[in-house]
């Protein structure tokens, strides 16, 4: 009898990771995750990265940098987790391309054997995008960095990075990873989010000439809501998938989620959903066989939740810092991410 039985457990065991292979082989997430302050210990002179040294205002020793690393990785390793995890992922306020080889080597990521695409970028703080994803399911094809310009020329800000991949060996995908200027300035700061806007869909029009079904994924922490001139206008985004119609169409499926309730980011006892996905008409309306949009979520597990005895900011995004005070937690965002299914 225990020999039927361990037999019978094997067999089962053996047709379960079958199954959720050909649910892995057969659906893809794609991700954003902005980390909030992902910096080394290292000063570098040409950035203003001082708060983040040991000797510096935030006390940025090793330990609390392995401990980010940690924390960051067993996020990202957990989204989409009953899918396999992400396939690739954007991502943005890291310091430099070392924090991305530091992150994809701890142990939470270390089994999804991952590679980086990363640029450096003017912003002054030192922070850039990057793009990490699993070498078993994409092969990059390309990247470029794009630098937005305005007319005040010593505006510095995030380049735009694009990324050109096959997807598990059949789909050419492109995402555009952004992390557009901050509402700092209130007023003032409009205009430099519109021409980021514009940046953006400008690299992605000029995809879609190229090629009209191209599958784009834009990602991004925005720092504008879906609702705001910036992604209306300027990104010139559909709010509705049977409105997304038209080669050329961008549909944002944040702006429901949005409209519902739904945020990202909490400042000031308000909800912003300023961490979107938005994606083109190629993969609304995909060929059969090939990858379609499925479904977009914000990644809100208990984890990265904030938990008070006051419950005045429960249910936050659990924080690395909060007023200057060192937490221990997570980010000040949650993730975002789509699901892709043949």
């Amino acid at each position: 009898m225990k020999k039927i039985f361990f037999l019978t457990l094997a067999f089962g065991l053996l047709l379960c990771d079958g199954l959720f292979a050909q649910k892995e082989k057969n659906t893809a997430v794609l991700g954003f995750y902005n980390l909030e302050n992902l910096f080394d210990t290292e000063d570098d002179p040409l950035t203003r990265d001082a708060d983040f040294l040991p000797e510096g205002s935030y006390r940025w020793t090793p330990e609390r940098y392995m401990r980010k690393l940690d924390n960051m990785s067993k996020v990202i390793s957990l989204i989409g987790r009953e899918y396999g995890g992400v396939a690739c992922i954007g991502l943005c306020e890291l310091e430099n391309r070392k924090v991305l080889e530091d992150l994809i080597a701890t142990d939470n990521l270390r089994p999804f054997n991952m590679d980086i695409v990363h640029y450096d970028s003017p912003d002054r703080r030192g922070v850039d995008v990057g793009f990490i994803y699993r070498k078993d399911r994409v092969q990059v094809l390309s990247s470029k960095s794009f630098r937005l310009y305005t007319a005040d020329t010593s505006f510095r800000t995030r380049d735009q990075l694009l990324v050109s991949f096959i997807l598990d060996g059949t789909d050419t995908m492109h995402m555009i990873v952004n992390h557009w200027p901050s509402k700092l300035g209130g007023k003032k700061s409009l205009g430099s989010r519109a021409a980021a806007a514009k940046l953006t869909r400008s690299i992605a029009d000029s995809l879609m000439n190229a090629d009209p079904n191209a599958k784009i994924v834009i990602v991004g922490d925005f720092n504008d809501d879906p609702d705001s001139k910036s992604i209306i206008t300027n990104l010139k985004i559909k709010k509705k998938i049977e409105a997304t119609t038209q080669p050329g169409d961008l549909f944002n499926p944040m702006y429901k989620l949005y409209k519902q309730g739904y945020g990202s980011y909490a400042y000031r006892d308000s909800w912003g959903l300023i961490d979107q996905t938005i994606v083109s008409y190629g993969l609304v309306n995909a060929r059969p066989g090939t990858y379609k949009y499925v479904a977009a979520k914000i990644f809100h597990d208990p984890l990265i939740l904030q938990k008070t005895q006051t419950g005045s900011y429960e249910d936050y995004p659990y924080r690395t810092y909060a007023g200057g005070t060192y937490q221990g937690g997570y980010s000040d965002h949650f993730p975002v991410y789509i699901i892709v299914k043949k």
